[in-house]
């Protein structure tokens, strides 16, 4: 039953497989950088009218600072219901005019373009699964609630609040990011991250006249680097990155005030609160000098904890009815899946298998869009209490 269901699908999909790749390229060639709001919000619109014509109401929550969200729910549910949350992301790391560059493309099994693959090749598999369970007369094991927004590039420091809330609800997260690699690996872990900028004050003088007088933030800030980099860790996955220094007047001035970023990834929890201290722990070499610390963790790891397992199995096996032969994988990059994994069962990586992510090459595999939408379909279908079974069983 299991495969003949699943053919049923396929074959559903694959007579929409132009369709899907028509409505990649529109949605490529719609620019939606993270910081246009105005750009993002044309992109929304598009994704909007694409969840109503799938049985869907939509919202669009206005952003502070970005072109705000998506949350969509089917017109015809039930109070009370379960749930199970979509989450993907309609904004992109180009800005505005890339397409005279690096134009939207179909060119045999491939679509290329600006955000084909990070992530609206996700997006409009979620839209073509929720199509393929509206046509098909399909029942849903839980509701599906669909979340888009336009910021997760930058963090999403608008719509975290909004994921988090709908995360608690539900049973289990489905996150359309890309899958990992062209093996088509699926998400199953992701880094913590977090950033730190870090201001050194020591005091001027005349480099030539008196430097004796002055305390050197730059000399200060030499030391605090390589403390820094000293917490790296390559075999626990931690690092620590001190990506820009800005500080100094002059070259015969003694430098002031320096100020550094830095960039932290870690894996776990423990490994989070490690760094953290160590970096609000630091003092300063020279006496004459002070150090001020600011930022933190902004995102928790997503772990490979059993009911992220669990999906992940459930996932495996819907695959092999689909002829998948599904791998998993642990990457360093964040994203919402970082969020939904502290309250429910999350699986990343369900969108575009391609290559290219935020590079000039990006691309999408047209040949993957229709098994990976149909797996989404599967799990949507799936019982919540499946993935709880297929852990247990490990």
């Amino acid at each position: 039953m299991a495969d003949q269901q699943a053919e049923h699908i396929l074959g559903y999909l694959h007579d929409h497989r132009r369709g899907m790749v028509e409505l990649l390229a529109r949605l490529a060639r719609a620019e939606s950088p993270s910081d246009d709001p105005s750009a993002g919000a044309a992109a929304l619109a598009l994704l909007a009218a694409e969840l109503e014509a799938v049985g869907m109401s939509v919202r669009h929550l206005r952003g502070r600072v970005s072109a705000g969200a998506l949350y969509a729910r089917p017109l015809a549910r039930t109070a009370g219901a379960p749930t199970q949350l979509l989450v993907g992301h309609a904004d992109t790391v180009w800005p505005v005019g890339t397409l005279r560059r690096m134009p939207v493309v179909v060119e045999g099994d491939l679509v290329r373009g600006p955000g084909v693959l990070d992530m609206k090749g996700g997006l409009v598999q979620g839209l073509y699964a929720l199509r393929a369970v509206r046509e098909l007369g399909l029942l849903p094991a839980a509701e599906p609630v669909f979340v888009v927004n336009s910021d997760e590039e930058v963090g999403s420091p608008d719509s975290t609040p909004l994921v988090r809330r709908l995360a608690r609800c539900a049973d289990r997260a489905f996150v359309l990011e890309p899958a990992f690699g062209t093996a088509g690996k699926l998400k199953t872990a992701r880094k913590a991250s977090g950033g730190f900028t870090i201001t050194v004050r020591g005091r001027a003088a005349h480099a030539g006249v008196e430097p004796e007088a002055g305390a050197s933030a730059i000399l200060e800030m030499s030391h605090q680097v390589q403390r820094l980099f000293a917490l790296n860790d390559a075999a626990s996955g931690t690092t620590v990155n001190v990506g820009t220094i800005d500080g100094g007047l002059r070259a015969n001035v003694v430098a002031a005030e320096v100020r550094a970023t830095v960039d932290v990834r870690v894996r776990t929890r423990e490994a989070a609160a490690a760094v953290e201290a160590a970096i609000r722990g630091l003092r300063p070499v020279d006496p004459h000098t002070t150090l001020e610390v600011e930022g933190g963790i902004t995102q928790l790891p997503m772990e490979a904890s059993p009911r992220n397992q669990g999906l992940w199995r459930l996932a495996k096996g819907l695959g092999e009815h689909l002829g998948l032969d599904l791998d998993q994988a642990a990457v360093g990059g964040t994203s919402d899946g970082n969020t939904t994994s502290q309250y429910t069962a999350t699986l990343d990586g369900l969108g575009a298998v391609g290559d290219g992510a935020h590079a000039a090459h990006e691309q999408a595999l047209i040949p993957q869009m229709v098994p990976r939408c149909a797996l989404l379909v599967l799990l949507l279908l799936s019982p919540v209490q499946e993935s709880v079974l297929a852990f247990r069983e490990t």
